[in-house]
């Protein structure tokens, strides 16, 4: 599909405008976003007028690079129109959007973000234009929609009073999946919406993996792939199990490995360490590993503070983002967090030390309840010491497990050392330990920022020699 010709639109719309980006010197105004608040929500109702409609200022009444909230609510009505199939329908609006020239759309339901930049602006779109794009593809894309009305919100009250009433919304979709597991099922569903932005990212939807936006869990993305075959989201066959704890597939792999163009040849389902799953860069969280204490935090898209290894959630995002495979860092969503399954092929909650405090307590119901005190959050700890000390006094099971390697390392040390003393040529030189060794996080293709420490570092050499350097020799070289 090329250019769409709409009457009385100023800028083009169409496909050659996905994956724009707004960035901030170009920017004209925000809608939403990290720094503000909005959401966006389909609903099937049976009074709809076919109309677009702007509460609040539209965007000339707005100030240039001004942030402003921001909420989308579009009502559809038709004949063969169901309730289970907004979730899916919601979540076209990321793509609608992004097919108009010069805004972008990022995120879904209560944490999008959308940029208009100055040169559309300048040519005369307003937020009545972007009403009537969405209402245009709804009905063209979607035949069975008879009424589509769009409503936007840019009145501060008005969206906070809605967000409320989304949020409830959202959180009953996400209950109807709780009673159904990923052994239940004969199909999976993938989705490539994404791909214009993380052109090697497929997300695997599972009854136990919710999309990593949040916005599709499995009856979205069957009820999807029915009404629309040949749409971005499409069946996965399970194939043969081959790792039941890790949850790996022989037909995801096959999928993954096609619809990533080569580049993905084997994912895991429940695991951020063992090939894990491609992240794109909608997720509502990141998982990451701090190797200090064997354990993971995960951080929410909402934290603005800094995680205990220096960096907030921008940096760890940008590592996983953009359909990279990167053992150690997972997008996730957070229902994804409720699931039995949830990392189990990494031991489950019992590998989480760090939270933030609003995350922790969204997830309350499902962190087992020995647990919920031994993990830390922002108000606990603020870097890896603090955090090793933390989990050390609650008696966190990582610390066993660190408390094993950490003898084991002692018991190797004492053992290499009795064989050698009766040598007098290894008395010489046969080991180092070092108890601390630090390391640039770049040593490893972590971003700058980052370092790695290894505890009861053993270095061995059969000689050491230790000579100076004749500079003046290397310099006239």
């Amino acid at each position: 599909m090329g250019e769409i010709m709409f009457d009385g639109i100023p800028v083009s719309v169409g496909p050659m405008n996905e994956g724009e980006r707004v960035r901030s010197p170009d920017m004209y105004v925000e809608l939403a976003g990290p720094k503000s608040y909005g959401f966006e929500l389909v609903k099937v109702v049976e009074n709809v007028e076919d109309k677009v409609e702007v509460v609040g200022k539209d965007l000339d009444e707005m100030e240039e690079k001004g942030r402003y909230p921001f909420a989308i609510i579009i009502k559809v009505s038709g004949s063969n129109l169901e309730e289970d199939l907004e979730g899916v329908l919601e979540r076209r609006v990321h793509e609608f959007i992004n097919y108009i020239e010069g805004v972008m759309h990022l995120n879904q339901r209560d944490q999008i973000w959308i940029r208009i930049n100055k040169d559309s602006f300048n040519k005369g779109l307003r937020l009545k234009h972007i009403g009537y794009v969405i209402q245009r593809l709804f009905k063209a894309e979607f035949p069975f929609i008879e009424k589509c009305d769009v409503i936007l919100i840019t009145d501060a009250e008005k969206v906070k009073e809605e967000l409320e009433k989304a949020r409830e919304i959202y959180k009953k979709r996400d209950e109807k999946t709780k009673s159904i597991r990923d052994e239940d099922v004969d199909v999976f569903y993938g989705c490539i919406m994404c791909q214009s932005f993380a052109p090697t990212h497929v997300c695997i939807i599972t009854p136990d993996r919710p999309a990593l936006c949040g916005g599709i869990n499995y009856l979205d993305a069957r009820a999807a792939s029915k009404i629309d075959p040949n749409g971005p989201i499409f069946e996965v066959p399970k194939g043969e199990l081959i790792d039941e704890k890790l949850g790996v597939y022989s037909g995801v792999n096959e999928v993954v490995k096609e619809k990533s163009q080569g580049a993905i040849e084997e994912v895991s389902l429940h695991s951020a360490l063992v090939n894990p799953c491609t992240s794109c860069g909608c997720f509502e969280a990141v998982v990451f590993y701090i190797p200090e204490v064997d354990g993971f935090g995960v951080v929410h898209r909402r934290f603005k503070g800094e995680t205990p290894v220096g960096l907030p959630f921008s940096s760890l995002a940008g590592q996983c983002s953009g359909g990279k495979q990167v053992p150690g860092f997972l997008g996730v969503s957070i229902a994804y967090m409720m699931s039995p399954k949830f990392l189990q092929g990494d031991e489950g909650w019992e590998r989480i030390v760090w939270l933030p405090k609003e995350l922790k307590e969204r997830v309350k119901e499902a962190i087992p309840k020995d647990l919920y005190d031994k993990i830390a959050t922002e108000e606990d700890v603020s870097n890896t010491d603090e955090l090793i000390k933390f989990l050390k006094e609650k008696e966190h099971p990582c610390t066993k497990r660190i408390e094993v390697t950490e003898t084991k390392v002692e018991e190797q040390e004492v053992t290499e050392i009795s064989e050698t003393e009766d040598t007098e040529e290894n008395k010489e030189v046969e080991s180092i330990g070092i108890p601390t060794m630090t390391l640039p996080g770049t040593f490893a293709g972590l971003p700058p920022g980052i370092k790695i420490v290894l505890y009861n570092a053993v270095i061995k050499a059969e000689k050491i020699v230790i000579t100076k350097e004749n500079f003046e020799k290397k310099k006239n070289k």
